[in-house]
């Protein structure tokens, strides 16, 4: 008798928590191999292909398309061609996890996927322990503790990885928290922490378990003689209750427009965000651009490369805007925050896509040219319209720089990328009368708008990072000889 094999839906990256099934490429019946793709899932950051870490006969596909799946739910049910089962040591369903997957994904896939990196193998799930044989009228008291450890250690898992946020560390980093909501059945994932970046503190989950009282609610008079009385408002099908208004569609928040409301929800709530702003003559670097081009057409950066060169140039003079703020723990038990700086830059910029606005990021900006860095900036630019940018390239910035010139507007105050700590943005270049040597003449003018975190620097710092990037762009030639 074969054993049948429960691939469950892996963190895709970046602490995932759900995916939305698009489209299944197997059915019930199909023999599949090791890595085969079994599925498009799309996930707050880009479309994805999960591969199969068994070979076998489907028997079970978990979900519908359109459905969205949590993390560490089964996915697909194979069951492995051949294969004899072994004796199995069971847990307790609730503590089935990615931690049982991890195990046997090391025998099968050797495709990796996010946070599940396997070393290769030969399509047959095998185990990678020797079997236990307690003899016969025995009880193997030990494996039983082992057992049980194992399935506590997965449930654990399952509860780390649900509250786990993009970019950050776990929403709940005390295991004593993790096991308090694990015995008394409180689900995390939907748990909003009172603590500082919206950690899980011990006393969020002691007021789910101990619940306050329900005031009464209290009436307020009008007047002397009358009573104000709130009678229910009757919603007809089809017509808004606030408004009056019939309603046209309703459309799910969901996939990459979910995770930019939350994103930008987060940014708005935790990060006491200022913002500073300049024009900037860009007539020198336009013409430039257009000398280069004369001599090469077919290899010359745009603007916003040359542009994403000067931000570099800056976050190296100015690093308090490379940085990151994170929530730890103290030896105490409870949050404290931490600054951290990084060595290198990770260029995030903003791009419009069918599925709304994602933010790709070039890895180890600083060590590019101009020329590399707009190679690179075109390269993600058409993959993250095709939906086929991987987590690793949605999720690691550490600076952004958003075009909104593109949209025809000259300026906004953006949203910084949470958890970033600074947005730069570049509005139109279009010509404006401006005075140069003491007469008016007309030049190329942009607009650019720093939006930055205040917990991180002053406004000095920040005006200086703005004006280090505008003299650049108004004196080109004197800024990249340094470079």
């Amino acid at each position: 008798m074969s054993e049948t094999k429960v691939f469950l839906l892996p963190d895709l990256g970046e602490g995932l928590t759900e995916a939305e099934l698009v489209n299944w490429l197997v059915a019930v019946g199909d023999e599949i191999r090791v890595d085969q793709p079994i599925a498009e899932v799309e996930t707050a950051k880009s479309m994805v292909e999960v591969p199969s870490p068994y070979a076998g006969t489907v028997t079970v596909l978990h979900g519908e398309p359109g459905q969205t799946l949590d993390v560490g739910k089964p996915l697909i049910s194979v069951t492995p061609i051949g294969s004899v089962a072994e004796p199995v040591e069971t847990a307790p369903a609730e503590a089935t996890s990615a931690e049982t997957y991890r195990e046997e994904e090391k025998a099968g896939s050797g495709n990796v996927l996010i946070g599940y990196g396997t070393p290769g193998g030969q399509g047959v799930a095998r185990r990678t322990r020797a079997p236990k044989h307690p003899m016969v009228g025995t009880v193997d008291t030990a494996g039983v503790a082992s057992q049980i450890s194992a399935a506590e250690k997965a449930a654990d898992e399952v509860l780390l990885m649900r509250t786990r946020v993009p970019g950050k560390l776990g929403a709940v980093i005390s295991p004593l928290v993790r096991r308090m909501a694990r015995d008394h059945g409180v689900d995390l994932g939907g748990l909003q922490g009172s603590g500082d970046s919206g950690l899980i503190m011990r006393r969020d989950v002691e007021a789910v378990i101990k619940p306050n009282p329900v005031a009464e609610p209290v009436e307020v008079p009008r007047r002397a003689d009358e009573r104000l009385v709130v009678e229910p408002v009757e919603t007809v099908a089809g017509t808004d209750a606030r408004t009056g208004l019939g309603i046209s569609g309703r459309t799910a928040v969901r996939g990459v427009r979910k995770a930019v409301a939350a994103n930008m929800t987060r940014s708005r709530s935790e990060i006491p965000e200022a913002t500073v702003w300049v024009d900037v003559d860009a007539t020198a670097l336009v013409e430039m651009r257009a000398a280069l081009k004369k001599s090469d057409p077919h290899d010359t950066p745009g603007l916003l490369a040359f542009i994403a060169r000067f931000v570099i140039a800056g976050l190296k003079k100015y690093p308090e805007l490379n940085t990151r703020i994170v929530t730890t723990e103290d030896t105490a038990g409870g949050a404290m925050q931490e600054i951290v700086a990084f060595d290198g830059v990770n260029l995030g910029f903003a791009a419009q896509t069918d599925r709304g606005l994602v933010v790709p990021s070039v890895r180890n900006a600083d060590k590019l040219s101009a020329r590399e860095l707009d190679a690179e900036i075109r390269r993600l630019t058409a993959v993250v319209r095709e939906g086929k940018a991987t987590p690793a390239e949605l999720g690691s910035g550490t600076f952004t720089l958003n075009n909104y010139g593109v949209f025809g507007v000259d300026g906004s105050a953006a949203i910084i990328n949470h958890p970033e700590v600074g947005i730069l943005g570049v509005g139109r270049i279009i010509d404006k009368p401006w005075v140069v040597n003491g007469e008016l003449a007309v030049r190329k003018v942009t607009e650019l708008t720093l939006t930055f975190d205040h917990r991180v620097c002053d406004g000095g710092t920040a005006g200086g990072f703005l004006r280090y990037v505008a003299d650049a762009i108004e004196n080109p030639g004197s800024v990249l000889a340094d470079m």
